[in-house]
């Protein structure tokens, strides 16, 4: 069995990279498939080889040539980590610095690192093997959170890909029929995620680079006959601008939903939008350290278990943990979300020394959410365990204020903490929309309408991965 294969339930081999699977370059509409997509792995698999031992830094913009790389180090059994190609030179020199890889692969910053030798415009090698070894068993490195901050890095293992991979085929009954299109990064997990499971389902992905809001995107949704998109919370509302219409693309028949919390009405807009045309949508629920879903709303449930994310996909299962440290899965508990299964990382890695751990979680994420199940085992998320506020002493939960914010006006809204107050962001509203919205609010909460603040701003800053910068919002207060 290869470094990238691992068994599914029945028995039958997965691998990362289906014999079938095919990636089109929308644009300039060449394919590459069969032997030709084998043979191209199979070079960059034997470049690798001869690379100086330790991990690799993909920096992976969204063209084929990326994904090329990416399977090629997952082949060679190559620990990687799939960086933003658009990452601050400083950013990218203290990854380099904390990390120690043995190579930073694509676009490169003009400047070359200490102990690097550049080998060529595409690749950067370090001059000596970093004194630590990574642990065999590690696969993928994942940022926790963008492009800001410091963060750490998410330690996946081959298992935990593959087995994630396997569930979400089986869960959207993805097929060799199925034609995807890059609506997220390759380097986000979801993103990564819709490249994997397309790939090893023997599937076709539209290499797009341009994004939703291009000109050349939607029309290679109709060339290229796309039967499913995926989307984050604020795509959706990206999308609800543009009145957007699934009668207009005939092929496109499935829409995916993960990356935060979708407001409901936005749930049961997309869903009927799609049921007009005999389509689906799903809504997921995933975090970077599950490599990355760890439930899925199966569409034609969607109506009956509105505000759900699903139950766990197949292989997984799910607890709420109570504040003495219980667990339970009886109806309506509201606690913190558990989540055990073969996709779960092994760890957060900080420095280069972290690398060489092995699995320190035993299969087990403790989400950081709160939610509750229903009597189906169906999850509800109910805001963040640190995501509170104060009001006048009252603590409020940060997300709760986000779903209520939204149910007084349009435009999308994110909440944050300020000195005893709650400071809610509009996207698009001007202060006169603001004034009886402030009020509705504090109504709903019973609490004055002094203890918050509503603020205009023409779109709510976002992080590579589509969602909700709230550093930067933080920092506007």
């Amino acid at each position: 069995m290869s470094a990238s294969t691992v068994r599914d339930c029945g028995g039958d081999s997965v691998t990362l990279l289906h014999p079938d699977a095919r990636l089109i370059d929308a644009a300039t509409g060449a394919e590459l498939s069969g032997v030709p997509l084998r043979d191209a792995v199979h070079a960059a698999v034997a470049g690798y080889a001869e690379l100086t031992p330790g991990v690799l830094f993909l920096r992976t913009p969204t063209t084929v040539e990326a994904i090329v790389r990416y399977i090629g180090a997952f082949e060679a059994g190559r620990p990687l980590a799939l960086l933003d190609p658009g990452l601050p030179a400083e950013t990218l020199a203290d990854f380099v610095e904390r990390f120690e890889p043995a190579a930073v692969c694509g676009p490169l910053p003009s400047d070359v690192h200490k102990g690097y030798t550049r080998r060529n415009d595409e690749l950067w090698e370090r001059d000596t093997p970093s004194a630590t070894v990574a642990h065999p068993d590690l696969a993928t490195l994942l940022a926790t959170s963008g492009s800001t901050g410091n963060p750490k890095l998410v330690r996946l293992s081959r298992g935990a890909i593959l087995a994630n991979t396997t569930s979400i085929i089986e869960a959207l009954g993805i097929t060799g029929a199925d034609v995807a299109v890059s609506s997220l990064p390759f380097y986000y997990s979801f993103g990564m995620s819709v490249l994997n499971t397309h790939l090893a389902a023997g599937a076709t992905v539209v290499v797009e680079s341009e994004g939703l809001v291009a000109r050349s995107f939607w029309p290679a949704i109709t060339k290229h006959e796309v039967t499913s998109l995926a989307l984050v919370p604020s795509q959706y509302e990206m999308l609800r601008r543009l009145r957007f219409d699934p009668r207009r693309y005939p092929s496109l028949r499935t829409l995916t939903q993960a990356g935060g919390r979708l407001r409901a009405e936005l749930v049961q807009d997309f869903h009927e939008r799609m049921a007009t045309v005999g389509g689906r949508l799903f809504v997921m629920y995933g975090q970077t350290e599950a490599a990355p879903r760890l439930t899925t709303l199966p569409a034609d449930r969607l109506a009956e278990k509105l505000g759900s994310v699903g139950p766990a996909v197949p292989g997984g299962r799910l607890t709420v943990r109570l504040e003495d440290g219980t667990e339970t899965t009886a109806p309506g508990v509201v606690g913190e979300v558990l989540y055990r299964g073969p996709n779960v990382m092994m760890g957060y890695a900080e420095t280069a020394a972290d690398l060489a751990r092995g699995d320190e979680q035993g299969g087990l994420l403790e989400t950081g959410d709160l939610g509750h199940l229903d009597e189906e085992g169906y999850l509800f998320i109910d805001g963040r365990l640190k995501r509170f506020g104060k009001v006048f002493g009252v603590r409020l939960n940060l997300d709760d204020i986000e779903q209520l914010a939204a149910a007084t006006g349009p435009g999308a809204v994110a909440a944050v903490a300020g000195d005893d107050k709650v400071i809610v962001f509009v996207e698009g509203a001007t202060a006169e929309d603001l004034a009886p919205r402030v009020n509705e609010l504090a109504d709903r909460l019973k609490l004055h309408w002094s203890g918050f603040e509503m603020r205009g701003v023409p779109a709510l800053p976002l992080l590579s991965n589509g969602k909700v910068d709230y550093r930067a919002l933080e920092s506007a207060r």
